[in-house]
């Protein structure tokens, strides 16, 4: 693509983004205020808010006490001025949620998928019903991200494969979008998480760290310079599949192409996923119907299930040592429900036996994303999408 010229227009818009974005950021600011942490000239400031709110995307929100002379206009951006949706899905519930272009969640709904056979139609009724919630007009809503569990082809940006998810595969990204009519995005549950985690948890601002999902399945989201890496065929962070010395080898590897599924494992997957989890809980007494709720009452229990979560945190360990020697990301956050409920003994645990295998141990932290984080990413990721459009004019 040649590169535009550096017209009039085109600085214009820059300039635009920039300011609407600071907006955003660092919240309502005088024209003054925007005009000095641009760089921009009063005039040019004020010429620029003018058309940001002919173009309904800001609006006056309040006054702040100047100097001599009338207090100062403070401006802020319209939040209503488009909606995006976040979708999670799983086998047995689809969750949305409508977001203002802030990223503020308005409405957020989940619905038992199971009777459908269409994909497209599923998230369809699920959005609309979130949207007439909150009373937003479905055609108001500018972008849709989607988090599904398994492997998504960057290439393609279509499911690659997801065992949780037979009808999600090829051919459901070019669905939702004609019915849709939106922008739609299908990203890596994980993944989004890690999204999430860098904006306002324990990651915020890292630049290189590893999302470590701890739940009945084992995953990973990787950053590395800002950006999410996903591997050339989407494969990157599926852990559950490395190979560990001692542990069960994966017996078959599936395709979508093959018309078979292969067992949910691998060799980290015996090693420290959740069936491995109640059963080593069940081992010590503790007898729990979800590995979260299994490693919840360890912690509760204090140092009579220590050893419990040592052997735990060693398994665990693996994983983190392998990340470490390879991609060195400094930080890795444990998340999902197992992670949250270890909290920081199990963090500090796996923190001391992954310092013991490698020669550049990791901090280990416990996720801050309060509530679902694989949703928080979706919104995320749609309100960067919908910004895109939404902030730049329309030309002729």
């Amino acid at each position: 693509m040649p590169a535009r010229p550096g017209t009039p227009t085109l600085l214009r818009e820059i300039n635009d983004r920039t300011a609407l974005e600071l907006l955003l950021s660092s919240g309502p600011l005088t024209r003054a205020e925007l005009g000095e942490r641009t760089g921009l000239s009063k005039v040019t400031a004020s010429q620029l808010l003018a058309r940001l709110e002919s173009r309904g995307l800001v609006e006056v929100v309040g006054t702040r006490p100047g100097g001599r002379g009338p207090n100062a206009s403070v401006y802020g951006v319209v939040p209503s001025c488009a909606y995006v949706t976040g979708l999670e899905i799983g086998p047995d519930s689809v969750t949305a949620g409508i977001a203002d272009i802030t990223g503020r969640i308005v409405s957020e709904l989940t619905v038992d998928p199971n009777g459908s056979e269409e994909p497209a139609r599923v998230v369809h009724e699920v959005v609309d019903k979130a949207a007439r919630s909150a009373d937003v007009p479905f055609s108001r809503i500018r972008a849709f991200a989607i988090g599904t569990p398994g492997m998504v082809d960057p290439r393609t940006g279509d499911v690659r494969f997801s065992f949780d998810l037979p009808r999600w595969h090829g051919g459901v990204l070019e669905s939702l979008r004609r019915d849709l009519r939106r922008p739609v995005i299908i990203e890596n549950d994980v993944n989004l998480a890690a999204i999430a985690e860098r904006a306002g948890g324990a990651a915020a601002e890292t630049n290189d760290f590893a999302l470590l999902w701890l739940s009945v399945g084992l995953g990973l989201g990787v950053v590395i310079d800002g950006e999410l890496y996903r591997g050339r065929s989407g494969a990157a962070g599926e852990i559950g599949w490395l190979p560990v010395p001692g542990a069960p080898k994966p017996a078959t590897v599936a395709t979508p192409r093959s018309g078979t599924l292969p067992t949910i494992g691998g060799a980290f997957q015996t090693l420290a996923g959740g069936e491995t989890v109640l059963e080593l809980a069940a081992e010590s007494g503790y007898v729990a119907r979800t590995p979260a709720e299994a490693v919840e009452m360890a912690v509760t229990a204090g140092d009579a299930a220590a050893p419990l979560l040592d052997e735990l945190a060693g398994r665990l360990a693996v994983g983190v040592a392998s990340i470490c020697v390879v991609l060195d990301p400094g930080l890795v956050v444990l998340a999902g429900d197992v992670g949250r409920a270890g909290g920081e003994q199990l963090a500090t645990r796996v923190q001391r036996h992954a310092a013991a295998m490698c020669p550049n141990p990791p901090a280990i932290a416990v996720s801050r994303v309060d509530d679902n984080p694989v949703l928080r990413g979706a919104v995320l990721a749609a309100v960067d999408r919908a910004r895109a459009d939404v902030f730049t004019p329309d030309r002729d």
